[in-house]
């Protein structure tokens, strides 16, 4: 009897505990749903993110409708995170290995395509573990103050195809769920159970090689699995009777006085019932109110807009303008939207935009050139690409932009690759510029062969994107094609979708200067180079072309003229510490197999072009840390040069992309900084060019310059130029003052011929202000061996090489010693330090390079903001320069100054 009792009693208890323990989850549910918002709207939100379980299909006997159910237990699932492709969840839980070291991606069962081949147009073996589709299972609890709402069930991303079901039910098929590029909000109000557990189950098929899907090119190798899977988020989202999406704000300024802008407001309204709704649209803009009654049919999505016009109250005056970085202060107001129905509020939201406006054609010289609230802009960007396997990683995020405001970039391009909503609020708040569009090189670009249905998940993708994008003021321009212009066909449904959607920023037809039959010339090019060219080819490359050049595309060729949309000097073969990373010891050197594994495809197989461009240049090479030294040295004057050049001849030159910005993996081809996030030559040749007032030497016919990329005036300037040989005599020196207008560029003079110069000379640079403050520098190597260029011989890729610049007796410099000295101070979440070096020798110290370590024998402090770095002394030169670091990256260590360079003792 008293066992009995026990038992019941103990029964009881357990029954009630868990009770309780429910009750204390929902109500955790409960707040952390409310105080999640999804973007644009207030509605509670449940984010679908930790525990879900994946697995193959080839593994799983029953159907989605049992999948879905509570009673399926999930037994030998792995445990993943959403967002995730299959092969990122299974790299992350180690059922494979790191794919990013030595040649491991080609072990992966399913990577069987060529080395250096374009994977998305390679069909997959039917033996690959990716062929099959995948199952995301999902148990939650849903919130129960969802009862009574209509929810929303969103996803951000699948790639390719998917089933859906909710609690046994399938909601939605891969007929209907299909598009890497779409998104998708599934009403599912009839099917949620609120409070209670429910189970969401995603059959995700792989996309084939004639999907409109997600590409790397030649960029790099592609994960087996072409990254399907629920690689953008999952949530679920409730509204009232009508839901209220993508609120946007579109300006017209006075230009080019810019004191008043009428504002056009407008959202999508969606009515989630089969009965017409009335209700009353509201918005509000810092006390600016203005609203509309609005009817909807029976389950009618549509565009609400309040024109000028129409509400005179949009018309502001004096606004604070959206500017990028450079040109002044990001400014953001406030929207507020509402929309009532009998009196309640269906749904609200609030979304921040900025008030400016874009303007672009295509000049005299036939370059599309582009105005910013009535300014011009040269385009300074690069190419950007997210991680291989489209791993999203915040911190990174705002560690590359930094490296972007730092370097003085004003643009990125996303070629096909369409970031998170965080990378263009990032934008938006950093005031960098985003160029957007479609990819090259795959089925986006294979219209001939498309079918009914790909033409609808064109369109649907192209107004899903434009829906997300078009309120973001970093937003510069859309693309509709990449390497071509799409036909005529695809074109007008491309520029009705932007038409009606209100896009507010420039359409161009491709990246190419290819024109088409609908929008005339595209004023871009996309001429190259992407191989290795000598600095000089920049500004001997000129509109008219050299006269026995054999291949030059429509639109011209590559110099330092019009918009290029996309080119480099080629190669960036990262510091040693990130050869050690991404090859290992065992390939260390010489260059082999597993490092040109690390460079491109197609063309780009390889680095030799570079390597030997190298090794006749600087001397050859007998390890590794020789090579990756001298390849700071090419790279920082390569891509120096280029950005140089296009920011001399502004604006018969308008833009120009760095190929590119950063890497999807470890790679030793086309970034300013490498995957690590450690910065090398390329980085601190390009932040040195991009200086708001910098002198520059004409590698075409030794002139000097002064350029200036800020907008306002600067008067009282003086410019020292110094030509120096080898052993530290003073060959040259010359003072000129001058004025810098606001975006200017100013030729002051050309350097005559001087005699006695050593095999390699100096020319050095120094632009100071009235008070005597420097505010602008310049360091350049040069051999009196002319550099000459193969035109006849030119491609698409690259212009070879003829002669070299010969710089193998820098060899001869002197060994020096540096005093360096260091102090650190810490500014809330960062710290900052403070290195001094002095060059006390009569030599030149040659391409000083610092570091900061965790300890002495700690790895390299990353991401780091250097003022500068690969510094030249004169002899009794003294700098100091500062390299600003989260705190936490140091861990218990202290900060510890490594100098290397040229010529160090």
């Amino acid at each position: 009897m008293n066992r009995r009792r026990l038992t019941f009693s103990t029964r009881l208890f357990t029954q009630l505990f868990l009770i309780l323990f429910l009750l204390w989850q929902f109500i955790l549910v409960d707040s952390a749903a409310s105080k999640a918002a999804a973007p644009g709207s207030h509605g509670e939100t449940l984010a679908l993110r930790d525990h879900w379980s994946l697995q193959s299909s080839a593994k799983v006997e029953v159907k989605g409708e049992v999948v879905s159910t509570i009673g399926f237990v999930p037994r030998g699932w792995h445990d993943v995170t959403v967002p995730t492709t299959v092969v990122a969840a299974l790299v992350k839980d180690k059922t494979l290995s790191d794919p990013f070291f030595g040649v491991n991606l080609r072990q992966f069962a399913g990577v069987t395509y060529p080395i250096g081949g374009n994977f998305s147009n390679i069909a997959m073996e039917p033996d690959s573990p990716y062929a099959v589709s995948w199952w995301y299972r999902k148990q939650f609890a849903a919130p129960a103050s969802f009862a009574g709402k209509t929810v929303w069930l969103n996803f951000k991303g699948i790639n390719y195809r998917a089933n859906v079901w909710l609690n046994g039910k399938q909601i939605a098929n891969s007929n209907d769920v299909a598009g890497a590029w779409r998104t998708y909000e599934l009403n599912v109000t009839g099917v949620l159970k609120p409070g209670i557990e429910n189970v969401l189950a995603v059959q995700v098929f792989a996309p084939t090689e004639n999907d409109l899907a997600i590409t790397f090119v030649d960029w790099n190798p592609a994960p087996p699995d072409k990254n399907m899977g629920l690689w953008r988020e999952v949530y679920l989202t409730t509204s009232g009777p009508v839901a209220l999406r993508y609120p946007t704000v579109v300006s017209k300024l006075n230009l080019p006085a810019d004191d008043s802008a009428q504002l056009t407001v407008t959202t999508q309204l969606k009515n989630s019932t089969d009965r017409p709704v009335q209700g009353r649209l509201k918005g509000q803009i810092e006390g600016v109110t203005f609203q509309q009654e609005v009817e909807l049919a029976a389950n009618e999505s549509k565009d609400v807009t309040f024109t000028p016009g129409q509400f005179p109250q949009l018309t502001f005056s004096n606004p604070r303008l959206w500017w990028p970085a450079q040109m002044g202060k990001p400014n953001l107001y406030r929207l507020t939207m509402t929309f009532e129905v009998n009196g309640a509020i269906s749904d609200h939201s609030q979304t921040e935009f900025g008030i400016r406006q874009v303007i672009s054609e295509v000049n005299a010289a036939g370059g599309r050139a582009f105005h910013i609230n009535g300014k011009n802009i040269l385009i300074r960007g690069g190419g950007w690409t997210p991680d291989m396997m489209l791993r999203e990683n915040s911190q990174r995020l705002h560690d590359e932009f930094r490296y972007v405001r730092d370097m003085g970039l004003n643009t990125v391009r996303l070629e096909g690759k369409l970031e998170t909503q965080e990378f263009f609020d990032l934008a938006d708040h950093e005031g960098i510029l985003v160029m957007a569009g479609w990819c090259c090189c795959d089925f986006w670009e294979r219209w001939p062969r498309w079918k009914p249905q790909d033409f609808e998940i064109a369109q649907q993708s192209l107004r899903d994107q434009i829906y997300r994008l078009r309120s973001h003021p970093s937003l510069v321009m859309w693309l509709n094609g990449s390497d071509n212009p799409p036909p005529p066909d695809v074109e007008h449904m491309y520029l009705d979708i932007e038409k009606q959607l209100l896009w507010p920023n420039p359409v161009v037809s491709s990246a190419t200067g290819k024109s088409t039959s609908v929008t005339g010339d595209s004023g871009v090019k996309m001429t190259g180079p992407y191989e290795y060219v000598a600095p000089s080819y920049w500004e001997q490359d000129t509109p008219q072309g050299q006269p026995h050049r054999k291949q030059c595309n429509p639109g011209g060729c590559g110099g330092a003229y019009g918009f290029n949309t996309e080119t480099s000097m080629g190669p960036a073969v990262p510091p040693i510490d990130s050869i050690r990373a991404m090859v290992g010891k065992d390939h260390l050197w010489p260059v082999d197999d597993v490092w040109n594994y690390h460079a491109g495809g197609g063309e780009f197989k390889t680095i030799q072009v570079f390597s030997d461009a190298l090794a006749s240049r600087y001397g050859k090479s007998d390890n590794a840390e020789d090579f990756a030294a001298k390849s700071q040295l090419q790279t920082y004057e390569g891509v120096r040069a280029m950005y140089e050049a296009y920011s001399r001849n502004k604006y018969e030159a308008t833009g120009v992309i760095q190929w590119m910005l950063n890497n999807a993996w470890p790679s030793m081809i086309w970034h300013l900084y490498d995957y690590y996030l450690r910065p090398g030559g390329g980085y601190f040749g390009a932040k040195r060019a991009m200086e708001a007032l910098h002198p520059v030497y004409g590698y075409d016919d030794r002139s000097i310059w002064v350029v200036s990329s800020q907008y306002a005036d600067v008067k009282g300037l003086k410019l020292t130029t110094k030509i120096y040989n080898l052993d530290m005599t003073e060959k040259f020196s010359h003072e000129d003052s001058l004025d810098a207008p606001a975006d200017s560029t100013t030729k002051v003079f050309a350097l005559p011929e001087v005699q006695g110069l050593s095999p390699v000379y100096f020319v050095a640079l120094r632009l100071a202000d009235s008070t005597g403050r420097q505010v602008g520098s310049n360091f350049y190597w040069l051999s009196t061996q002319p550099e000459t260029l193969d035109w006849a011989k030119s491609n698409w890729w690259m212009t070879p090489t003829a002669s070299f610049a010969d710089y193998t007796a820098l060899s001869q410099l002197p060994k020096v010693k540096l005093k360096v000295t260091s102090r650190t101070e810490r500014k809330d979440e960062e710290s900052i330090t403070h290195v001094t070096i002095e060059n006390r020798d009569k030599s030149l110290a040659f391409f000083v390079r610092l570091k900061l370590n965790k300890d002495l024998k700690g790895e390299e402090i990353l991401p780091i903001i250097w003022e500068d770095n690969y510094i030249s002394l004169l002899p009794g030169e003294k700098r100091e320069v500062a390299g600003t670091y989260r705190t936490s990256e140091l861990g218990r260590g202290k900060p510890v100054v490594e100098v290397s360079g040229w010529n160090l003792q």
